[in-house]
């Protein structure tokens, strides 16, 4: 099982977890263990602002836009998931057009209007230790469908995880977090 370039949605079961109501993208999976960014858990931080505080003079047009608490793990790290052709300074190809970096460059890039368009920038990220992931699949704690660029970059935040699970053909907020019996 590689589940690189895959989104994982957080069964009902995990409310009150920090993943709880979470749609994570898997940036890298291997025999180590997997690495992903939340990507619908917006802080109250803006791009321009965290920008600004790195003492780079951005675009006002990321006002709007707000910087993702991605995972409980380096949360004073940044990372940067864009969709581009070419790559900004250093990094790693997820899958086709889809990078993720934690080169300052690219943050420059972003600043100056030189950067990636479509891009999400999250302070830390979640991990699992070799097996531990598979072990919370088979528990029923994730769902797992393949990422579309679409749900990753264009969908709002609020919308992200139902829109995920549309691709399954599930209604998320039907799932009850226990069984029932009837």
């Amino acid at each position: 099982m590689n589940l690189k370039n895959h989104f994982l949605m957080a069964m009902p079961d995990l409310s009150g977890d920090y993943f709880g109501n979470t749609l994570t993208y898997i940036c890298e999976h291997n025999d180590e263990g997997a690495m992903g960014i939340v990507i619908n858990r917006p802080t109250d931080v803006s791009v321009l602002e965290l920008l600004a505080k790195l003492n780079m003079k951005p675009e006002r047009r990321w006002v709007e836009q707000l910087v993702l608490d991605g995972g409980p793990v380096a949360q004073d790290r940044g990372f940067v998931l864009y969709r581009s052709v070419e790559e900004f300074g250093t990094s790693v190809e997820v899958a086709e057009n889809i990078h993720l970096s934690t080169a300052m460059e690219t943050l420059t890039g972003i600043a100056s209007g030189d950067g990636p368009e479509n891009f999400l920038i999250a302070l830390g990220y979640a991990g699992w230790s070799e097996g531990q992931l598979e072990s919370e699949i088979s528990r029923n704690s994730w769902l797992t469908v393949e990422a579309t660029p679409e749900i990753l970059f264009e969908t709002p935040s609020e919308a992200k995880l139902q829109t995920a699970a549309k691709l399954l053909g599930i209604d998320f907020s039907l799932i009850a977090a226990q069984p029932g019996h009837g």
